[in-house]
């Protein structure tokens, strides 16, 4: 790295006799002495100005940013000084996450993190900060389990940071910061008698689409979103290829979460059950844009669709259908007059989900097997999840066991 120290009091003029000589500057006595000096790896020139009697601590500089240049840990100094907000807004505005995924990084960013710790330059933050930072966060966000999406949103815009040069480690994966905690909810699968109770309290033409999600696993987009191409009565399979998904405020046709295009077992009496109600109402054609509002338009000939004949409206369905249901069969109480439903977010349509792992489990079904019918990334997800439901495995073990003693039970009469 070419550089030097310049002094700004000083200056170099030939004397009477040609000979160079130093003398006073107009800038002599005010305003930082010294200039470091050096040419980036970006080939421009950088530089910080240091006082009066700091011209060691300048030399210092120069050297500190040549080993940080040679150990590949250089930050531009320049580039230090934008702010997180800055950078994060456009990190997030560039993500190659599915649309929905970059809107929710968004929102976070901006209810959670910019308003504590927005205007602070990049290069400035210690660990410190983040602790604090946190400290807020608990008293403005309760959930543990949304901290820690919180805080790995604002560790993975620093993580960009870092690979794009602006600064030189992480402040969030300092060992003094403690991650939020996630927080494992037990999952309580309905009964049948609630799971059949909420579909006769649906109304008629949308009472199926239980049998969609309760009896194939299907999450709510990909019931409302089921076309009857998927279906393959005869074969006794569901094709998952997309869902229905809302993404700032416009419906659109895409992939399952996260891709995960998947077959799913048909049982016989979901497929009868889907066929009557294709024969009381019949599918019908919908166009939509695909993966993104502005995305080519697709068409879908879907077998659940609203009252004026088009695509469902989940927020609708779920108010007005939904939450009503829940309500007749005693899951949630009825609203005071006036009132609305209260959230409910343990018992929506994913509740269904839950039944069908719980089914399944209790049938002796792989971990392996349900994670791929549900469409889980990981079937260590999976087991996670519903490890506590597989009871039956308990049964068979206890009863393998017992078996064993009873046969026990003949050698000890035989010697007595």
């Amino acid at each position: 790295m070419a550089g030097h120290i310049q002094d700004r009091w000083y200056k170099t003029e030939k004397g009477p006799d040609d000979k160079p000589r130093r003398v006073k500057s107009d800038r002599y006595g005010t305003g930082m002495r010294y200039r470091a000096r050096y040419i980036g790896p970006d080939g421009t020139e950088k530089s910080k100005s240091f006082p009066d009697k700091q011209k060691r601590l300048a030399e210092l500089w120069l050297i500190e940013t040549a080993a940080d240049m040679a150990r590949g840990q250089y930050v531009d100094p320049r580039a230090g000084r934008v702010t997180f907000r800055q950078f994060a807004e456009k990190w997030v505005a560039t993500h190659t996450t599915e649309v929905n995924s970059r809107e929710a990084a968004e929102r976070r960013l901006r209810l959670h993190a910019f308003p504590y710790i927005g205007t602070r330059p990049l290069a400035s933050f210690q660990p410190g900060h983040i602790r604090t930072w946190l400290g807020e966060l608990e008293s403005s966000v309760p959930a543990a389990s949304h901290r820690r999406i919180v805080f790995g949103t604002v560790s993975a815009a620093f993580s960009a940071a870092l690979d794009d040069g602006l600064i030189s480690k992480n402040p969030c994966k300092a060992k003094s910061i403690q991650i939020p905690k996630a927080s494992h909810t037990r999952v309580v699968p309905w009964t049948a008698a609630q799971v059949f109770g909420v579909r006769a309290a649906l109304p008629e033409r949308l009472r199926a689409s239980v049998d969609a999600a309760g009896g194939c696993g299907l999450r709510q987009g990909e019931v409302f979103g089921l076309s009857e191409d998927e279906v393959d009565h005869d074969g006794g399979w569901i094709s998952v290829e997309h869902q229905l998904k809302r993404i700032r405020g416009k419906f659109v046709f895409a992939l399952p979460k996260g891709g995960k295009v998947r077959d799913v077992p048909l049982p016989p009496s979901v497929s009868a059950a889907l066929q009557a109600h294709s024969e009381r109402h019949p599918p019908v054609k919908v166009t939509l844009p695909w993966r993104t509002p502005d995305g080519p338009l697709v068409t879908k000939s879907l077998l659940f669709t609203g009252a004026a004949g088009g695509h469902i409206r989940v927020s609708h369905f779920n108010d007005f259908m939904w939450k009503p249901a829940l309500a007749a069969v005693g899951i949630i109480p009825e609203p005071e007059e006036g009132e609305r439903y209260a959230s409910a977010p343990e018992h929506g349509m994913h509740a269904l989900r839950h039944f069908y792992a719980s089914v399944l489990l209790d049938a002796g079904e792989n971990i392996r097997a349900l994670s791929q019918y549900l469409g889980h990334a990981d079937p260590g997800f999976t087991l996670r999840t519903y490890t506590h439901l597989m009871s039956s495995s308990e049964g068979r073990t206890r009863k393998a066991v017992e078996s064993l003693y009873d046969l026990s039970h003949e050698f000890d009469s035989a010697y007595e």
